[in-house]
C-alpha cells in the first residue's frame, strides 16, 4: 500500500471519528464554510468522491442518504475510494485532472485528503469538537493550498484570506489563508 493510501485511511478515520462525534442537536449548527451547516459538510464529503471515482470508470456506491445516516453515508463513500487506493491498478491509473495530467491517488491526496482534513476542522467548529490539526498535516495542506494558485479562490472554494497575527500557529495560518477564522 502506499503513503498516500495511508494518509487517506488516517484522515477519513479522524474525519468519520468526527462525524459519528457530532451530537444530534448539532447538524444544523453553522459551519466555517459560508452558507453551510455541519451536515453540509458531511454531504460535500459524501458527493465529492464520486467525481474522481468516475475518472478511473468506478462510481460511488448506493450508501444510505446523508440527512438520514451521515455516520453510514459517509462511509460508504470512504469505503469506495479506500479500495481503489489499496489496489495499486486503479490507483495509478492516470486521467486528465483539473492541472494536468495525474493519477487516481495523485488527486486523492491532493483534494480529498485536504478537503478531510480542512472540512475535518469545520465540522469539529461547527459541532463542538477538538480542532487541533497535526502539524505535517497542516504542512501538507499549505504546500497543496499554495499550489492551487488562483484556483484556491474561485467561486465556491475558499474564501478570501482572513488577517491572524503574527504570532498565529501554523494551524491558525492555515485556516485564515483558506477564508477561515480560527
Amino acid at each position: 500500500m502506499s503513503e498516500i493510501a495511508d494518509r487517506h485511511r488516517r484522515l477519513a478515520a479522524a474525519f468519520a471519528d468526527k462525524v459519528a462525534a457530532v451530537p444530534d442537536d448539532r447538524w444544523s449548527s453553522p459551519s466555517p464554510c459560508e452558507g453551510w451547516t455541519a451536515l453540509d459538510v458531511v454531504r460535500h464529503t459524501c458527493a465529492t468522491p464520486g467525481m474522481f471515482l468516475g475518472y478511473v470508470g468506478r462510481s460511488a456506491p448506493e450508501g444510505p442518504p446523508v440527512d438520514d445516516d451521515p455516520v453510514g453515508a459517509y462511509a460508504a463513500a470512504r469505503d469506495a475510494v479506500q479500495v481503489c487506493l489499496d489496489d495499486p491498478e486503479v490507483a495509478t491509473q492516470g486521467f486528465e485532472g483539473f492541472f494536468g495530467p495525474t493519477t487516481f491517488e495523485e488527486a486523492i491526496d491532493r483534494f480529498l485528503c485536504f478537503d478531510l482534513l480542512v472540512h475535518g476542522w469545520d465540522l469539529a467548529r461547527a459541532t463542538g469538537q477538538d480542532e487541533h490539526l497535526d502539524p505535517a498535516d497542516v504542512e501538507r495542506a499549505r504546500a497543496a493550498a499554495d499550489a492551487f494558485g488562483p484556483a484556491l479562490r474561485s467561486e465556491g472554494v475558499c474564501g478570501a484570506e482572513v488577517e491572524v497575527g503574527p504570532d498565529a500557529s501554523a494551524q491558525d495560518q492555515l485556516l485564515a489563508y483558506l477564508g477561515r477564522r480560527p
